[in-house]
């Protein structure tokens, strides 16, 4: 029997699309077979534009979502007194949506003075289609005590508190600087504590609510990160002329500085994320940002009021900083008008900011009620899929039970800085960044983060002599020398390889900057393979809209043997059992079956007897055709009795060549997840990063590498 629910915002400003994707997010990551329907739509300015969430969890997911009403129909109807006909028709969408779903999230409507039919109407598409009732809340200006009235309140209309049908209520926005209307003002944040303030606020809600029917099935806390807008997107809503493009897609808006005054009362509003508003007749203010910018602060913008062009001489002088990727755009109004302008910015997040949307899926889904979200699969029946969400959050759970030491050798590179700083924030691991202290708290700095606890800063100069003798003694027999031994820990990685050798560590992980060579060099000769293994190999996670596979090897061994590339399938499928994803291996080739003659087909084709005959217990087929592999029509015909066929799961290539190749194509042209490449038959975990690796590369390295380390000592 399948689920409903719906979310009813008790006001506007609530922040629905925010709370019904993260509740989508919370549900994929327990691999519920979910989808969502929001029966009418109701863009922000009116008029008939796509409904936002719709769009949002469209694009950004493969589940099944309803169609919306326009809101023009709606209206028609309702003024017409034709509310049965509205019913039917949302009956009828959603019927199409939910009849192959376990649980349909419904997004209700939100109550404004243009829709005041809001609330009457929610209460009978709840009515209608029986769903259970979770009201959206934010507390605005109300205390713990005044939220809970305003929501009992909001109870009324639909039989009070008593009535079985209302699960709860998620409780959103929590501590999120407010006027005195209780709207949302990122600009009075600076006044807010935002962890402790938020932990408090946090713990008196739940407190004041023991005391009520109603449950609270999430505190949502508020984060500036939530509406940090891409500088892009402000440019376009002020229709405003590009001086400098720079990183203006990447770059977000944290906090907004009207530099009016002098530059000694200005500079410490130079910080990552500030947009830095100035008239362009202002050159002290134009050339201490790009100062600023040229010592590693990331501005998020420069927007000059005015309608000034920046004078020649000083757009020479500042050319350095423009190649950092500083944007710079130019406003006609003047400073009062932008200003005026900027007040109207919305702060909803697009529909084609992806990174955001991640952003807030996670944020959201985090704080909502696990054991609830279990509840909804109670009386369902329904195979459970491994979805990319579900598999990032698998790995994070698994890390954080892993509770293991990581060290990053490239500690002063400023992706390997955020990283460290959000592993240790969702406790995945607590990293250890070597290199220079000072050096490492300037990078922090200028990227805006905290290096607090769960993260380790070592100096590398004050320890390095702790590991010659040591490396003397393991390397030895190869000519290692004291005096090469000291010149060899001069490299980052392989003082972390010898940390981990000295199991003062648990893993390793590197290549943001390093070659691969660089990284898995040191770790072949000082920590070598595990006991029982012949090679080292590596996988990736390709993480597909609908499922997670994995593809092995794509990034360590040029043309294996077939022996060894029986061991590197072995590998591969014990590597998918232990993160989840039941392996069904198919070995790879240009020819199915027995159809294909030669020595490549040849190799894959013994390499499949022998994984066979050495792993019983494992479903292995091959050699196998990449379509035939993984779609199930091409299977029914090239290869119908075969096990693995049509539903391959972990996907074992002939050679370096192919691997590679094939994984980057279906990355790049699918604009895939992909995490890795994680190495295999180590006998301590080791790991290389891609020199393009983005932050959340790094973060899920680290979790990979964490749970790695746990699963060896088991």
């Amino acid at each position: 029997m399948s689920r409903t629910i719906m979310l009813v915002p008790t006001s506007a400003g609530v922040g629905l699309t925010s709370v019904s994707m993260g509740v989508l997010r919370a549900m994929e990551r327990k691999g519920v077979n979910v989808a969502f329907y929001k029966p009418i739509a109701q863009p922000r300015h009116g008029g008939d534009q796509p409904d936002l969430t719709s769009t949002i969890v469209g694009n950004s997911s493969d589940m099944k979502v309803g169609e919306p009403l326009p809101m023009s129909d709606v209206e028609n109807l309702y003024g017409s007194e034709k509310v049965d006909v509205l019913l039917e028709t949302i009956v009828e969408r959603y019927n199409q949506v939910s009849k192959d779903a376990e649980v349909t999230l419904i997004e209700g409507l939100v109550p404004t003075r243009k829709h005041p039919f809001a609330n009457a109407l929610n209460a009978e598409i709840a009515k209608t289609l029986g769903a259970e009732i979770v009201f959206v809340a934010t507390p605005g200006t109300d205390n713990p005590s005044q939220l809970k009235e305003r929501i009992e309140v909001a109870c009324t209309n639909y039989g009070g508190t008593k009535n079985k049908n209302i699960s709860g209520v998620i409780i959103n926005k929590l501590n999120a600087p407010v006027d005195e209307e209780g709207r949302t003002r990122p600009d009075l944040s600076e006044i807010f504590d935002d962890a402790d303030t938020a932990q408090q606020a946090n713990l008196e809600v739940m407190q004041i609510f023991n005391t009520s029917p109603i449950r609270v099935l999430g505190c949502v806390p508020w984060k500036i990160d939530l509406i940090a807008t891409r500088a892009v997107d402000m440019a376009q809503h002020l229709n405003a002329e590009i001086i400098n493009e720079g990183d203006i897609a990447k770059r977000r808006i944290k906090s907004i500085t009207f530099c009016a005054r002098s530059l000694p009362n200005m500079i410490e509003h130079f910080k990552p994320g500030s947009l830095l508003v100035t008239s362009a007749d202002r050159p002290d203010v134009i050339v201490a940002a790009a100062l600023a910018a040229m010592n590693g602060v990331e501005i998020g913008a420069i927007l000059l009021t005015g309608g000034y062009d920046v004078p020649a001489e000083i757009a020479g002088l500042i050319k350095p900083a423009l190649d950092t990727g500083l944007p710079i755009f130019k406003a006609q109004g003047n400073t009062w008008q932008t200003s005026l302008n900027l007040q109207s910015f919305s702060l909803e997040v697009p529909a084609d900011d992806k990174e955001r949307i991640e952003f807030v899926n996670e944020h959201v889904a985090g704080h909502i009620d696990g054991p609830w979200i279990d509840s909804l699969l109670e009386g369902t029946i329904g195979t459970r899929k491994l979805s990319p969400p579900a598999f990032r959050y698998q790995l994070t759970e698994l890390a954080r039970k892993a509770g293991k030491r990581i060290v990053l050798p490239e500690g002063d590179e400023p992706r390997t800085v955020k990283a460290a700083a959000i592993c240790a924030e969702r406790g995945i691991a607590e990293c250890v960044l070597l290199g220079n202290p000072e050096e490492i708290k300037r990078v922090a700095a200028q990227q805006g983060v905290e290096l607090g606890a769960g993260v380790t800063i070592i100096d590398s100069d004050a320890v390095r002599e702790n590991y010659v003798a040591r490396l003397v003694e393991l390397r030895g027999s190869k000519g290692m020398t004291e005096v090469v031994a000291r010149e060899k820990l001069q490299d980052s990685v392989y003082l972390g390889t010898m940390m981990l050798e000295a199991n003062e560590v648990d893993g390793l992980v590197s290549g943001a900057v390093h070659t691969t060579a660089n990284t898995i060099v040191p770790p072949f000769q000082i920590i070598k393979t595990a006991p029982g293994t012949s090679i080292v190999s590596s996988i990736f996670f390709m993480l597909l809209p609908d499922q997670v596979l994995v593809y092995g090897d794509c990034a360590i061994n040029p043309d294996p043997t077939a022996e060894q590339l029986a061991e590197i399938a072995i590998q591969s499928a014990d590597s998918a059992a232990a993160f989840g994803i039941e392996p069904r291996v198919a070995m790879i080739s240009y020819s199915t079956g027995e159809s294909g003659k030669g020595a490549d087909v040849d190799k894959v084709r013994e390499a499949t007897k022998l994984a066979q005959e050495k792993r019983p217990d494992l479903i292995i087929d091959g050699p196998l055709q990449y379509d035939a592999a993984i779609m199930e029509n091409v299977a029914a015909s090239k290869a119908p009795n075969s096990p693995v066929a049509g539903k391959a799961t972990v996907f074992v290539f002939p050679d370096l060549n192919t691997g590679n190749t094939t994984y980057k194509a279906v990355q790049r042209s699918a604009d895939l997840v992909s995490i890795g490449p994680m190495l295999q038959g180590m006998r301590k975990p080791v790991n290389d990063l891609s020199r393009g690796a983005l932050v959340d590369d790094i973060v899920y390295t680290v979790a990979l590498t964490a749970i790695q380390s746990g699963q060896e000592q088991k």
